[in-house]
């Protein structure tokens, strides 16, 4: 009798290690593989909760198909404490290892309203936007010019939402004092500016801020990222170029940048300035006379008049030799590459190809190709006149 006793419990505890196992493969199985979800979705994840609110709210939205598992998971991974707070984009399908990850690696919110303050040559724009989670492409709510029009009601209610990102986002070319010109104006930021930052010391790229953020803390990141790409593309740069110093270089960017929006032309612009180093050549460039009549603050909005082309500032490539004493804007990663990794060619010259910026520009190497570029150029001026 005991020996049947025995030998039932055997097999008893034989089926339920084999149960416990395929359950155990099962919970892997299922924690890794495609999950149920048929369309992307945000999810928020408010400061303070806590992971089993999170995976309840997910199991609601049908993102997973159990909460327990999710946190067991998460449990195991060792993530259930590394819970971040905003909110996030999780795709279609994805698994509960992919949620996990989503919702604990941290960073920038993926999706929900974002308010852009745009920084750009010409205008600044502040625009209130959402994340279409099943396009992944953002949508515009709004957008205003603070200069010249009053806040509209979408901006006035997202800033009142806890979950709001902000971005701050500065193209390539704006100066210095127009980047702390517009700073000063969102009224999201705190502080006062002391000091403009020495042109071309600030990166031109995407930052996120939070209502409270210092206006002065948010320069020093601007100025920290570019000082992190200079001395990358210096550390890369090609043998042999015209500069003695790094600082020569962000000069030489920072024109790059104001004379092609091209991007592949970077390096064929780059190409004709450092020729012309090498060869004892002025630069003559335009917008280093624009700089020398607006020193940064704003735009010309006219053309170059012939005495200013003559006129001696230090930064007029006209008049004087080699490169103006500071850059003429803040450049952008491309164009300090640009300057440090010029394309290999013989050209000396160059004018746009058509009235439209974006259509580039002819390259030449002598002055009797440039002077045919230059002609067939004034006669689509002329055409546009008549």
């Amino acid at each position: 009798m005991w020996r049947n006793l025995a030998s039932n419990a055997l097999t008893f505890l034989v089926v339920l290690f084999f149960l416990f196992g395929g359950a155990l493969i099962w919970a892997q199985n299922t924690y890794v593989s495609e999950g149920p979800l048929e369309q992307p979705i945000c999810v928020q994840v408010d400061r303070g909760t806590n992971f089993r609110n999170v995976s309840e709210d997910l199991a609601a939205d049908g993102a997973v198909s159990s909460a327990a598992l999710l946190r067991i998971g998460a449990d195991y991974a060792g993530k259930t404490a590394e819970l971040k707070a905003g909110s996030f984009l999780v795709p279609e399908g994805a698994s509960m290892e992919q949620i996990v990850d989503i919702v604990t690696r941290g960073g920038a919110s993926t999706c929900g309203t974002e308010v852009v303050y745009r920084v750009s040559i010409a205008r600044a724009t502040v625009q209130v936007r959402e994340l279409d989670p099943a396009t992944g492409r953002f949508v515009e709510v709004a957008e205003f010019n603070p200069a010249e029009e009053a806040e509209p009601a979408e901006y006035t209610a997202v800033k009142a939402e806890a979950d709001t990102r902000y971005r701050v986002a500065l193209a390539e070319g704006v100066t210095s004092w127009q980047i702390v010109q517009e700073l000063g104006q969102i009224d999201i930021l705190e502080g006062e500016i002391e000091e403009i930052p020495a042109e071309g010391t600030l990166a031109p790229d995407s930052y996120e801020v939070s209502p409270g953020d210092s206006r002065t803390d948010l320069l020093a990141q601007m100025a920290s990222a570019q000082e992190r790409i200079l001395a990358e593309a210096w550390a890369n740069r090609q043998d042999g170029l015209p500069y003695d110093s790094p600082e020569e270089a962000l000069i030489m960017a920072s024109i790059i940048e104001k004379e092609t929006g091209t991007p592949d032309e970077r390096f064929l612009v780059s190409s004709v300035f450092v020729n012309r180093l090498e060869q004892g050549m002025r630069l003559q460039t335009d917008p280093t006379v624009i700089y020398g009549i607006t020193r940064g603050q704003g735009v010309l909005g006219r053309g170059i008049r012939q005495s200013e082309l003559r006129a001696d500032t230090p930064w007029n490539t006209y008049v004087i030799d080699g490169l103006p004493p500071t850059p003429i804007a803040n450049p952008g990663r491309a164009s300090i590459e640009a300057a440090l990794d010029p394309a290999d060619t013989e050209y000396v010259f160059f004018v746009a190809k058509t009235l439209d910026p974006s259509d580039g520009h002819n390259f030449a190497v002598t002055l009797a190709e440039h002077n045919a570029n230059v002609a067939a150029y004034r006669v689509l001026e002329a055409q546009r006149e008549n």
